[in-house]
C-alpha cells in the first residue's frame, strides 16, 4: 500500500513539471475576461428573472 502512494506521488510530482503555468499578464487577462462573463451572464440573469416574474404575476393576476 506504501509503494502505490510513493508511485502516486512520484508520478503526480513528474506531470506537475510538464505543466505549463500561465504568466502573470495571462493569468490577469483570463481573471479580467471571468469577472467580465460573471457579470454579463448576472445581468442577463437578473433581466430573466425580472421579465418572468412580471409574466408569472401578470398570469396568475398577482
Amino acid at each position: 500500500m506504501a509503494g502505490k502512494i510513493f508511485n502516486f506521488l512520484t508520478d503526480a510530482r513528474s506531470e506537475l513539471k510538464k505543466v505549463v503555468w500561465p504568466t502573470k499578464r495571462e493569468m490577469m487577462n483570463l481573471t479580467i475576461v471571468v469577472v467580465a462573463v460573471s457579470f454579463i451572464v448576472g445581468l442577463f440573469l437578473t433581466g430573466a428573472d425580472f421579465i418572468f416574474g412580471r409574466l408569472i404575476r401578470t398570469i396568475i393576476g398577482y
